[in-house]
């Protein structure tokens, strides 16, 4: 671990276990230096489980692994499964309830990171009320905080709306790119002000420059293998293996296998609207013209 990355190994993994059947392996916090808006965990919810309802200081961003879970909210009482994604925004009350046979997984994204000597910045509040258990419908327009995204929602070839099954929009669409493709997920168009949540896929061919950005960026890999460099240090990052490059970390990523790579990528503060990448081959493009020019 260096001052602006981190690289965590799946199989190095410690669940800390709260009361209620909770557990979280905390990989971005305090402990990581140079990290000040990035709060990520993998958290697990027992048979029979829950989670207290809280308010946040900070918005909440979540990924269900697998398993499924309930959140209940003051929208709504929605049970998340496998694939299923959704914000909580800062100031919501939630609560977690697992009332199935099986554990339930999910990421965790946090932004601004939470602080312990403030409690976590989170404050225990009465349970909000409950009610029918709805599942994530991305069709249905009332869905306004949550979401559905698969593999298939990753290949260029299968974006109709039919196959999809979600509404035709700018939301849904995949941005494809140099043998990369990327589907937002979480970001202010799903309510998020504070970070945003995505999917990243590369193909055999897929590279990314070095390149650095003025925020700070999660990798969890979750298909295949990438050969990741972040400020010149190379690392084979596998299947439940997760990374953290922090403000001005350069880093660049390649496919390591014959299949795709696929990971979830988190970035806090948001992207500004211009220059969120600064690539290091644009620089030195330069240099080297006024070089030539003197």
């Amino acid at each position: 671990m260096s001052s602006r990355h981190v690289v965590r190994r799946g199989s190095e993994a410690v669940f800390a276990p709260d009361p209620g059947g909770h557990a979280c392996w905390s990989i971005v916090d305090e402990t990581v230096p140079g990290a000040v808006h990035t709060g990520f965990a993998l958290c697990t919810l027992a048979p029979g489980g829950s989670v207290p309802t809280r308010v946040n200081s900070f918005e909440e961003s979540v990924y269900m692994l697998s398993g499924s879970a309930v959140l209940d909210t003051p929208d709504g009482s929605y049970l998340l499964r496998e694939g299923d994604y959704g914000l909580v925004v800062t100031g919501a009350p939630y609560g977690w309830r697992n009332p199935g046979s099986e554990t339930a997984r999910w990421a965790r994204m946090q932004a601004p990171q939470p602080r312990s000597r403030l409690g976590g910045d989170t404050v225990a509040v009465p349970p909000v009320p409950t009610g029918r258990v709805l599942e994530v419908d991305p069709r249905d327009p009332r869905t306004r905080s949550f979401g559905h995204i698969s593999p298939r929602h990753m290949d260029p070839g299968k974006q109709s709306q039919d196959l999809l099954a979600v509404s035709a929009s700018m939301r849904t669409a995949l941005l494809v790119y140099s043998g990369i493709t990327v589907k937002m997920m979480v970001d202010g168009d799903l309510g998020a002000q504070l970070s945003t949540m995505f999917m990243v896929q590369y193909e055999p061919d897929g590279v990314a420059g070095a390149h650095d950005h003025p925020f700070e960026e999660t990798y969890l890999i979750l298909e295949g293998a990438t050969d990741a460099t972040f400020d010149g240090q190379t690392y084979r990052l596998e299947v439940g293996d997760v990374a953290w490059a922090g403000v001005g970390c350069v880093h660049s990523f390649s496919n390591a296998g014959d299949g795709p790579v696929r990971w979830l990528e988190t970035q806090a503060p948001q992207p500004p609207s211009r220059h969120s990448y600064r690539f290091a081959r644009d620089w030195t493009y330069l240099r080297d013209v006024v070089e030539e020019d003197s």
